[in-house]
């Protein structure tokens, strides 16, 4: 009986030996398992959507066809044109890693320009600063935009346009807030637009050395202040600008509230 109870002691112990290391083992998987879990949890207003053809193909399943993709760029500049893209991308052909323009580095717009061009088709359209200027900058945008559509190779019958506003685009319109980030089409259109208007602003660079056009394209930047107070508006500055017009001696009330701030895309 001493020898029974002495083992029944040996195996208590044991058991409860095991008990402890299954318990630390069991702590540990759980902890394993908790920060496995954790790392699979989405990460919330870091998540970044990227745009995708789910608009179009849900109008094509509708029949309609084609469809365009419209955007612009340079809004906000001091200098140069508003330039306005619109494509129709090819839905067997499109090109991979479409996002907004101003998500994407240099290289990158430069890369899927070349690739948006040779596989969609594309137009492009301008309003240079006499329209601005005559029209004010939200309405020469929206010209710009309409012709783009209209010079089109094909006429589309439904256009995406990023932002608030519609556009006398001759056929189905719809107005997509943050289109660039959302909608395949637009998103290219936001691309070409980009890459054509900072190509156009190099050059400018060039003709006007001394405004530094190469590297801010016209935007509001200490570096552009500088030059405009140094050298003087050139014929390419939207005069109706509030720090072109005091360049100008021609501060009116009528001038667009641009001062100080580098304005968006």
């Amino acid at each position: 009986m001493l020898i029974m109870a002495g083992m029944n002691r040996q195996n208590r112990q044991a058991s409860s030996g095991r008990t402890q290391i299954n318990g630390k083992q069991t702590a540990k998987l759980g902890d394993a398992a908790r920060k496995e879990a954790a790392a699979r949890l989405p990460l919330g207003d870091e998540e970044i959507t990227r745009p995708t053809f789910r608009r179009e193909r849900a109008a094509l399943k509708r029949g309609v066809w084609p469809i365009a993709g419209c955007d612009e760029a340079g809004r906000g500049p001091l200098a140069g044109p508003v330039v306005a893209a619109a494509v129709i991308l090819d839905p067997d052909n499109i090109p991979r890693g479409l996002d907004d323009s101003k998500r994407l580095t240099p290289e990158r717009r430069a890369v899927l320009y070349e690739r948006i061009c040779a596989r969609a088709q594309v137009a492009v359209a301008m309003a240079p600063p006499a329209r601005i200027d005559r029209d004010n900058i939200l309405r020469a945008s929206l010209w710009a935009l309409a012709r783009a559509v209209a010079a089109l190779p094909v006429k589309p019958a439904l256009v995406f346009v990023d932002g608030r506003d519609r556009i006398d685009s001759g056929c189905d319109c719809q107005a997509v807030i943050g289109g660039d980030g959302l909608v395949a089409s637009i998103a290219a259109a936001s691309i070409v637009a980009k890459v054509t208007r900072d190509r156009l602003m190099a050059c400018l660079g060039a003709a006007h050395p001394g405004y530094g056009f190469e590297r801010h394209m016209g935007y509001s930047v200490p570096e552009h202040f500088e030059a405009l107070d140094r050298l003087g508006p050139t014929i390419h500055h939207r005069r109706s600008f509030s720090p072109v017009a005091v360049a100008l001696g021609e501060l009116g009330a009528d001038a667009d509230n641009a001062i100080g701030d580098v304005l968006p895309l």
